[in-house]
Formats: structure tokens, sequence, C-alpha cells
């Protein structure tokens, strides 16, 4: 038993699961203690949820009638003690030189884990689409990476797969708190998907890694502010006061990939000093949020996202100033992600190759510690860069970053670039694309050369919206209208229908998600996530099934 006896009976347990649990493991992952926990959780922690997610909008409403996001004034003390400082970092989270990414799918877990990657960063989140079966197969298959007994055979290939001897160092990214898990309940009510995500996986694994002298290391997405940093680190210490564990048991990385967020970086490894041990450039989430919290500045309109690269002043400005930070608080400043993937021809290879090593040599020249790679091919590439910087250090906490201040105005300048028809053209067919997969239960898809996660479609509708709203005018002049977007929007579905072939195409659900991308675009109210209002059309599949 995890919980004493007492503690059990004391408690009525409330949640519900609605999802089916008949598949084989389901049971184990979805036991009565497991539940208890999870319930215990929900249970404490929602209301202050709600809570946050209320406040989210209300700071929203003020950025959309003017106001711009800049450093507090009531936290002012915060930034300007220098006599504080994060927890010591355990010694396997101190060498990150490269890190993969990718989703919770068991073949994918192992390739990751086998790739040669100092860390491998499992998702929840944007690289997995959250179905049902995505959720809790992803949960059986880290249970089992943990106990290091995963292993895949893949029947049509005749290939199986398993555990080499020393596979990367695993750290779990549950979703964001804005997301939903509608296949368990309270109340009749859905609950947090990142509070499931991250108390099945602590709870299934902690001993587990425990064996192993190792906590429970997680990665935070999504964050915009100090209160919601609070909000995580106490389900931590309630987490590590249920299972009668030490205080920093659990270690987590925070994504920096929010415009308010940057703004509140000491303010996060403060309320989090006890649990954080890195802050980490979420880049392509960071563009889309540049483009969502200022959508109605009409003067801070961004280029193409092709043309938003991190040579860009502001976001060059975002990765010192995170760099600059952790490093003064004693927190490991991690990079951003390489999304190529490796290309058999050789000349696109060598293009590819060129970028990445581009890439990885401004980040680790800037002081980062460690960088993201979305492919096994690419590792290799990505360690040599910082292996030559570090010369033989497997950080650069020492390093000190310039002392140039970094203000507000350089975090909110835009950037020039082009603002074309093909540019646009080919973000409708990605988003595309990318949309059609995720309600089709893939979170991360190969779309163009680029690994792609639900960041892509995020900036592609988001860029579009804005365009639309302030009727931007394109380089050859035109001005960008919604009958414009929609005209181009049909062209692009059937140049999809001739690069996917009618088959695919008719199997698929295109003009399905045609019809949602055009509403999201052009709707007068922009959509926080993509990803709230496509979550009905991707759990459609599992309460069908049930209820056959």
């Amino acid at each position: 038993m995890i919980t004493d006896d007492l503690e059990i009976e004391k408690h009525t347990r409330c949640i519900e699961v609605i999802g089916q649990i008949e598949d084989e493991g389901y049971e184990e992952i979805l036991s009565p203690d497991a539940l208890n926990f999870l319930d215990a959780i929900v249970t404490k922690f929602n209301a202050r949820r709600n809570e946050l997610l209320a406040l989210r909008s209300q700071r929203q409403q003020r950025f959309d009638q003017g106001e711009l996001p800049g450093f507090r004034a009531d936290t002012q003390s915060i930034r300007e003690d220098k006599s504080w400082s994060v927890a010591p970092i355990p010694l396997a989270l101190q060498d990150r030189r490269v890190e993969i990414t990718g989703p919770v799918e068991r073949k994918m877990v192992i390739n990751a884990l086998n790739s040669g990657a100092k860390v491998f960063m499992c998702c929840f989140e944007d690289a997995s689409a959250p179905t049902w079966e995505n959720m809790v197969d992803g949960q059986i298959n880290l249970r089992d990476a943990n106990s290091r007994t995963i292993s895949y055979t893949d029947l049509k290939k005749g290939k199986h797969y398993s555990l080499n001897k020393d596979p990367a160092l695993l750290i779990a990214r549950p979703r964001g708190i804005h997301l939903p898990e509608a296949h368990i309940q309270i109340n009749g009510q859905p609950i947090a998907g990142c509070l499931m995500d991250f108390a099945l996986y602590f709870f299934h694994n902690y001993k587990a890694r425990q064996a192993q002298g190792l906590g429970v290391y997680y990665y935070i997405p999504k964050l915009e502010c100090m209160e919601e940093a609070q909000w995580w680190d106490d389900v931590f210490s309630f987490t590590e006061s249920y299972f009668k564990v030490p205080t920093g048991t659990i270690k987590a990385t925070v994504l920096i990939e929010t415009l308010p967020a940057v703004f509140q970086m000491d303010e996060m490894l403060y309320a989090m000093r006890d649990h954080i041990v890195a802050m980490n450039c979420g880049r392509w989430d960071y563009i889309f949020s540049y483009i969502k919290t200022l959508k109605n500045h009409k003067d801070r309109i961004l280029p193409d996202r092709h043309g938003v690269g991190m040579d860009q002043p502001f976001l060059t400005a975002y990765s010192q100033l995170l760099i600059k930070t952790c490093h003064q608080r004693g927190a490991l400043a991690m990079g951003g992600m390489s999304a190529f993937i490796p290309n058999k021809n050789p000349e696109v290879m060598a293009q590819v190759v060129t970028k990445v090593v581009e890439d990885k040599q401004r980040e680790s020249g800037n002081g980062h510690d460690g960088t993201w790679v979305a492919h096994p091919g690419l590792v290799n590439t990505a360690m040599e860069i910082f292996d030559n910087h570090l010369s033989g250090k497997t950080n650069q906490l020492d390093f000190h970053s310039p002392t140039e201040e970094i203000t507000a105005e350089m975090l909110l300048s835009p950037c020039n670039g082009s603002r074309d028809e093909a540019g646009v053209r080919k973000n409708i067919r990605i988003a595309l694309y990318y949309i059609e997969a995720w309600i089709q239960g893939y979170g991360c898809v190969p779309i163009y050369g680029l690994m792609e996660d639900a960041a892509t479609a995020e900036i592609s509708r988001a860029s579009i919206w804005q365009w639309i709203h302030h009727g931007v005018e394109l380089d050859d002049g035109q001005t960008f209208t919604a009958p414009l977007f929609r005209q181009w929007l049909n062209e692009e579905l059937d140049t999809i229908r001739s690069e996917v072939g009618d088959e695919r195409y008719n199997k698929g659900r295109f003009e399905e998600t045609a019809q949602m991308f055009d509403e999201l675009s052009t709707t007068e109210e922009f959509a926080a996530f993509l990803t709230l209002p496509s979550y009905s059309l991707l759990t459609e599949g599992s309460f069908n099934r049930k209820n056959e």
C-alpha cells in the first residue's frame, strides 16, 4: 500500500473513470491506489488551477486593450536580491548537453532512449495527441522504460526493439494546465490533464527510480507567471509528503515558452527553488505566444514564421536573458529545438547539417548548457558542437553573460521579414497536415523535412488570424483578407490531395480539418489554443469505442 489504511479510510474517492479500461495494462495504471492519489491531488489543486486560468484570461484582456507585458513591480525585491539560489542540482541532471524529445509511443520511446542523447524528454503534451489510448499507453510505456523492461516487436518489419545498456535519462512532460482530461471526471467534470499525467507517472515510477538512485524528473510547459510556478511547486511538495519521500525527490525543468513568463523567470525560480533545476527556451511555442499575447498590437506583427529564427534580436534577447537569469541562480539554461530530420538526399542532408551546426554553435556560444533535437540522427551532430565548446565540461554554469541589461523593449521588439503569398500558402498546408494528423491521434508529424508538433500549427493559424484581423499588406501589395485566405485554403486542399493521393485524402479528415482551421483563423474571438476546440474531435473515437 502506498498510503496507510487510516488515510484511505478517511478519504472518500469521488473520481470516475469514463474511458475504457479493458485494454491490457490499463487496470494496473488505473489501480485503486493510483486513483486514490489522483483523486486527492485533483481535489486539493483543481480549484486553484481554475483560478489561475481565469487570471490568464484577465491578463490577456489587458494586453488586448493595449497594455504590454513587462517586469513586475510587486516582485522587484526577488529579482534584486542576489543572495538566493535554487537547490543544488543532482548529479544525474548536471550533464544535459543534448536532449531528444518525442511522443509517448512505445517504439519511439525505445529509439529515443537508445539515441545517444543525455536526456529523453518524453512528451504527453505537444508531441502526443491526448487520446485516451495515447495517455494510458504512454504511462505503461514509461513505467516499463523506468523498470528497464520495455521492448517492442514490429511484426511487419520483423524487427525487435529493446533498451541498450546506457539509455538516456528519462524526463516526462505532462500536459499544460489548460488542457482537460475528459475520460476521468470528478462530480461530472473533466480533471486537469496535467494532474493525470503527473500523478500517474509519479505513482508508478518513483520506487523504480529510487532504486536506481534517481528522483522523478519533469518538464513543465506553458507557464505564464510566478503563481502558476508556485502551484506546481505546491503539487510537488504535496506529492512528496503524501508518499513520505524527501523534499527534492521531484525535480523540474520549466519551459519558458510564453511571452508573459520571460518577464518572471527570477520569480519562477524563486517559487520553485526547492525543486527546479533548469529552464528551457521553448522557442516555437514562444513565437506563438508572442503573436497570441500581442495579437491586437498592430505595431508588433511578426513576418512569416519561416523568417523568424533565433538570430532575430527579440529572440536573441530572450535566449540571453534566460541564460543570465538561470546561471545567476544556479540553474541550467537549456537551448531550443532543432526540428530538422535527416534526409536521404546528400545535398539536402548537407543543408540540414549546416543549419543544425549554425543553430547549436549560436546556442553554445550564447552560454546554453545543452540543446534539443527531434531525431536520433542529429544527436551526434549537436553533441559534437557542445563537446567542442565545453572542452571537457558537462555544462557551463560558470558562464557569465554580458552585463548589458536586457530590457522589456528588447524582448517586445518585432522583426522584419517577408509577408508573401508563398509563405502563407505553406503555413496553410503545414497547419492542415498537422491538425489532420492530430485529430487522428498523432502529435509528432514529419512535414516537409521537419518534425512538427502542436506549436507549428499554432504559429500558422495565429499568424493568419492576426494578418486577417489587421488587414496586413503582403509584399506584392495584396491586402490579406478572410476571402483571400479561404480561396488559398481551398486551393491548398487540392495541393494536399495531389501530394497524398486520392485514397489517403478520402480516408483522412482534411476537409473537416479545413473547416475548423477556417473557423479558428477568421473568428472575431481568438481561441487561446487550437487543441481546446479540437479536443472534442479527438475524443470522439474513445467514447464511441466504449459505447459500441
